[in-house]
Parts: C-alpha cells; sequence; structure tokens
C-alpha cells in the first residue's frame, strides 16, 4: 500500500506540474478546469498529503529547509549569473535591480526579482505555510474544527485582496489562503482515503455540473483562450469571495480522480515518474527553455529581438502554430535535465 501511495503522489505531481506548464503556455490540459483556477494550490494540497507529524520542529524545519530552500537559494544564484550573462546578447536584464532587498527579501514577497526562475515564486510560501502549519499543528484541537478555522482564513485572506499592496499583507494573504489547502491534504489522507468512494462517476457528474455553474462566474478570460476562472495567488488577486476556494477544491478533484481512474494504465510508465520526480527542477528551468526556443526561433527568421523583448518573460513565438511544440520540448529537456542534475549530485556526495 505504501508503494502504490507514493506512486499515486508521483503521478499527481506529474500531472500538477503538467498543467502548471501548459498554464504558462495559456492552454487548458483538463477541459473545464483552467489551470489558473488551481494549478498552484495543488501542490500545497500534496504537500498536505506528504504532512508527517512524527517530526519534532527543528527536524521538520531541518527538512523543509534543506529540500524547499536550499534548491531555491541555489537557483537564485545561479540564475542571477544567467540572467547577467546573456543580457548583453538579448539586449535586456530579465529582473529586478540586483540589490539586497530584491535578492534577499522579494524571493519571500513575490518571488518575481529574476524573471525566468518567477515560477518558483511559490516556494518560499510553501516553506512558509509548512512551517507555520507544522507550528499550529501543536495545537490539539479536532482535525474537522481546525479544517473550518483554516477555511475561515481563507475566506478572510480573500476578503483582505484590497491590502495587497502591501507586499507584506501579501504574504500574510497567501499563506492564510493557503493553509486550508495543505490540511485538505492532509485531511484526504488520514481521514478520506480508503474509506470513502469519491471518486466515482456520480460525484463526476455533480464536480462538472458545479463546475458549469462556476464558469457563469467567469470574468478574467473566455473558454475560446482555454483559461479561465482565474484568480491569481501570487498577487493575491481574487475576484470572488467563494470562487477561488470552490475552483481550487473541483481542481484538486479532478486530479486525485484522473490519476485514480488510470493508475493501472500509467503506473509502468517510468517516464512520467521522471517528470514527477522532477517537479522542481521543470518548474525552475522551463522559461529558460521556451525563451531559448523564442529567441532561437527570432534569430533564424532574422527578426529583431525587440519583438520578445518588448513582452513579458511568458510571451512566446506564434501561439498558434508553436504551443504544443514549446510545451513538449519544455517537458521533456526540463525533465531530463533535473535528471542530469541528480546525476552531478550523487557524483558529489
Amino acid at each position: 500500500m505504501e508503494q502504490i501511495f507514493s506512486n499515486k503522489i508521483n503521478l499527481l505531481k506529474t500531472l500538477a506540474i503538467l498543467i502548471v506548464v501548459s498554464g504558462h503556455l495559456e492552454f487548458s490540459l483538463i477541459p473545464m478546469f483552467p489551470p489558473y483556477s488551481f494549478q498552484v494550490i495543488l501542490f500545497f494540497f500534496i504537500a498536505g498529503m506528504l504532512f508527517k507529524e512524527k517530526y519534532g520542529f527543528m527536524e521538520y524545519f531541518k527538512r523543509r529547509f534543506k529540500s524547499l530552500m536550499i534548491p531555491y537559494i541555489l537557483y537564485c544564484i545561479t540564475y542571477l549569473g544567467i540572467t547577467w550573462a546573456i543580457s548583453p546578447l538579448i539586449g535586456k536584464f530579465w529582473g529586478m535591480p540586483v540589490n539586497l532587498r530584491n535578492e534577499l527579501l522579494i524571493p519571500f514577497l513575490t518571488g518575481h526579482q529574476l524573471d525566468l526562475i518567477s515560477p518558483l515564486w511559490f516556494v518560499p510560501q510553501l516553506f512558509t505555510t509548512l512551517i507555520i502549519y507544522k507550528i499550529l499543528n501543536y495545537i490539539k484541537i479536532n482535525t474537522w474544527f481546525r479544517a473550518g478555522i483554516y477555511l475561515g482564513l481563507a475566506i478572510i485572506a480573500i476578503q483582505m485582496e484590497s491590502f495587497c499592496g502591501n507586499l507584506w499583507l501579501l504574504y500574510l494573504t497567501r499563506t492564510m489562503f493557503s493553509l486550508f489547502f495543505v490540511h485538505l491534504g492532509y485531511v484526504y489522507t488520514q481521514r478520506i482515503e480508503g474509506r470513502f468512494n469519491i471518486f466515482n462517476f456520480k460525484t463526476l457528474g455533480c464536480i462538472l455540473t458545479l463546475q458549469s455553474l462556476l464558469w457563469l462566474t467567469n470574468s478574467d478570460f473566455s473558454p475560446a483562450d482555454g483559461i479561465g476562472l482565474s484568480y491569481i495567488l501570487v498577487w493575491g488577486d481574487f475576484d470572488n469571495w467563494i470562487v477561488p476556494i470552490l475552483t481550487s477544491l473541483t481542481g484538486i478533484w479532478i486530479c486525485l480522480f484522473l490519476v485514480n481512474i488510470s493508475y493501472n494504465q500509467i503506473k509502468d510508465c517510468i517516464f512520467l515518474h521522471k517528470i514527477g520526480q522532477n517537479t522542481y527542477h521543470i518548474m525552475a528551468n522551463h522559461l529558460l527553455i521556451f525563451n531559448i526556443i523564442t529567441y532561437t526561433i527570432l534569430a533564424l527568421k532574422g527578426l529583431p529581438f525587440e519583438i520578445k523583448n518588448s513582452h513579458d518573460i511568458y510571451w512566446f513565438y506564434c501561439p498558434l502554430k508553436t504551443t504544443y511544440f514549446y510545451f513538449i520540448i519544455g517537458i521533456v529537456t526540463t525533465t531530463y535535465l533535473g535528471e542530469f542534475l541528480k546525476f552531478i549530485k550523487r557524483k558529489f556526495n
């Protein structure tokens, strides 16, 4: 059972990172469930599924710092060098001015100090949320009552949207919102999985009906664009007091459902497991690969780099024709880059 649980978690991570990358290419991997309506919060849910009470605070802190923050720091240093190195070649520095505030504080407040690793913004936030969750877990109260408290904090966080111009309040808002989903992942593992059959076609019908009703509240993108129903957690941007919570829940459920119903067919696919084992490296490096592709295409076509430089870091060339090329190359390249980096690490250890 432990191996099955581990495999399912890994495949859920695979699906989660595929959804993130598809979202950055502005298409929806799962029809009706646009990535920006749940993509990042799914990782908080997965972290809750993996939460272990057995560790003392210092041991837990050390483990999470080693697994989350050490790679983050190394990536920040590496990408600062990469950004500096390529700026004379492409004519733009993809990042904020280099100073102590932007390199030490901004990673926790917005995580957008360097554009090329901006998808990693959630890592310091996840680390903070998990540490606070661990501390609050020492308060012995009923699990379901605790869930109600965290849900209340998430609702309050949404109401704090107007204060998110203050970056410290933004940091607090994201923490309050994400605590609920960490706890939900823990509750799912401890109280729901294996006890209740929530992955059946009757429930699927209810979820699809609810999701179709939620689309009536959409105010950001059209369904034709493949994405919608979004809330932007990194900026504390919520359009509705309850829809972000509901779309997070429906998105998490559909991902769990897909992994459960397809598990026997995909459990032996080595490449899918490699993706799940390299989600950190895929998250960190896919924008670099996307931009290498974009600048290469512009160079081959004799077009000025200013075409790219005048847009944001997520702009890519001719999306109607190239979206899925970017997606496949990005996933494959960053997966095996992760494998290579782990090989190097083993050699040094």
